[in-house]
């Protein structure tokens, strides 16, 4: 499973369009930018901390022919997808709030549940 961080409104958005529709620093570079499990804490950190409601969008990389793992942040290496996020590639979401309550037992009931 790799994450998307998504804004409630955006993630409507995507609802209503069946795509999420670049914006930020994903329209400027070209590829939707993703977080593995251990990666997502820092992201929030780093580019979320302000905001107090959050979605978070768990997406299967199996299939997923555009998807590139490619360094990043301190040499790590980022899931990056080379085309749209479509709305048929979500497999769960999760809705944050500003103290993540839950975040670390659903991450871990997907990392289960992507194992079977």
């Amino acid at each position: 499973m790799i994450y998307k961080i998504v804004t409630p409104i955006a993630r409507a958005d995507m609802a209503q369009s069946g795509k999420l529709a670049p914006s930020g620093v994903d329209a400027s570079d070209g590829f939707v930018h993703f977080s593995s499990a251990a990666q997502l804490g820092e992201t929030l950190d780093k580019y979320y901390g302000a905001a107090s409601d959050l979605v978070l969008l768990a997406v299967d990389t199996r299939g997923l022919e555009n998807l590139r793992w490619e360094a990043s942040r301190g040499g790590d290496l980022f899931p990056h997808l080379y085309g749209p996020l479509a709305e048929a590639m979500v497999v769960q979401e999760f809705a944050l709030n500003r103290t993540r309550d839950g975040m670390s037992a659903w991450l871990q009931a997907m990392d289960l549940e992507s194992q079977t």
